[in-house]
């Protein structure tokens, strides 16, 4: 009989944001060969009409999902208002559990992603029925830089739901340190990066009618931490010394309009600047295989998920030595630069327009396939769940 394992995930992927946590599903669809794998995502929804709540059900070859959406109070009340939506958080993930155990079978183990209140749900079902739970973190709060991760009980209470897990699986070594530098102890931190669809993203041999090189910027459009107002200081520099490029920024976010008009007023946008918005699967990956190669300027970052498909597509990537980039992102498959560093990246992006035909689509793509594939990232999740079950049931 195949392991049960029910995910938890914070972020995934939902009736408004269909690319919000995607980097989970992945992970649950990457081990589905491996375990029997359900997920329960419980979704806050202001605009629900009549009970309040809204219960859908999936079900396809690799995944059993349940995706509740509940109307919370607003917070006009302090203290009381969110104390009472932290126990109907509580109590849809009870109401999500029943189904769970009655469509899917009871769990062998859950798998918590992105804590702290889904570690507290976790750890009440490991003191109730004993069914151990293991976290995958991909949160950039405990980073130095983002001074997020506060509050007396928030830490104890994030403290008490590390030590009881059977095994912390952070996306990065760097992200490691950081849980560890706030008092994040366990015996067992492992470290298992995201997944890459190596069959959606891959090498373009003919690239589509680019008559000048052409390079691309993909993210959340949220300037404090991709600073991407830097890269359009450094663009407008760049358009005064050369003609021979275009740029696609692809996304959206919260200052994407401010960030189309800071363009406009630097004089690029439509010139050799476009802004593309949200692009999804195929339309994602066709624009990123098309490019000569990828440009991130983040102040603070785990191991954004676009650098690994830039790789799938054995596309070379220049970034910011952030978080845990470095990990991954050596000379052989592009270049690092400080942050802020708005000079260093004017001379890298010269560099890369007129070298970047120098680096190996196909080692590029091999070091993706062989880190970041579903085959592989599906086996060691996999060995993290069998390595945790008692007596390996």
């Amino acid at each position: 009989m195949k392991l049960k394992v029910l995910y938890l995930p914070r972020w995934y992927p939902n009736r408004y944001d269909p690319m919000q946590g995607l980097f989970i599903e992945r992970h649950a669809r990457s081990v589905s060969g491996y375990v029997d794998v359900a997920v329960l995502y419980i979704h806050q929804d202001y605009e629900l009409k009549g009970k309040g709540i809204e219960i859908e059900r999936f079900r396809d070859d690799e995944l059993f999902q349940v995706k509740i959406y509940y109307k919370p109070f607003r917070p006009s009340i302090p203290i009381i208002n969110p104390l009472l939506n932290l126990c109907r958080f509580i109590k849809y993930h009870y109401r999500g559990l029943k189904i769970i155990k009655q469509e899917f079978g009871r769990p062998d183990l859950i798998h918590v992603n992105v804590l702290t209140r889904l570690g507290m749900v976790a750890l009440l079902f490991k003191w109730i029925s004993g069914t151990p739970y293991i976290i995958t973190e991909h949160w950039t709060r405990y980073l130095p830089q983002m001074e997020n991760f506060k509050g007396l009980l928030r830490k104890a209470v994030t403290r008490l739901v590390i030590r009881n897990a059977s095994a912390v699986m952070p996306v990065t070594e760097n992200l490691r340190k950081a849980m560890e530098s706030h008092g994040l102890k366990n015996s067992n931190y492992q470290i298992i990066p995201n997944v890459v669809d190596m069959k959606m993203f891959d090498i373009m041999e003919n690239k589509l009618g680019n008559v000048k090189k052409n390079f691309i910027h993909v993210s959340c459009f949220e300037d404090k931490q991709k600073n991407i107002s830097g890269i359009l200081r450094v663009l407008k520099k760049l358009s005064e010394k050369r003609s021979d490029w275009v740029c696609q920024m692809v996304g959206e976010g919260i200052h994407l309009e401010k960030l189309i008009s800071y363009a406009k007023e630097l004089n690029i946008e439509g010139r050799s600047v476009f802004f593309h918005g949200l692009k999804e699967n195929d339309d994602l990956a066709r624009l990123m295989a098309n490019a000569d190669f990828q440009v991130l300027f983040s102040r603070f970052e785990n191991l954004p998920v676009v650098i690994l498909e830039s790789f799938a597509c054995g596309v070379p990537v220049l970034s910011t030595n952030v978080g845990g980039i470095s990990e991954h992102l050596n000379n052989d498959l592009g270049l690092l630069i400080p942050s802020e560093d708005e000079g260093d990246l004017l001379e890298k992006i010269n560099y890369m327009l007129d070298h970047h035909d120098e680096y190996s689509k196909e080692k590029i793509r091999e070091y993706a396939k062989s880190h970041f594939s579903k085959e592989v990232i599906g086996l060691r999740l996999a060995e993290v769940y069998t390595s945790v079950i008692p007596n390996n049931q």
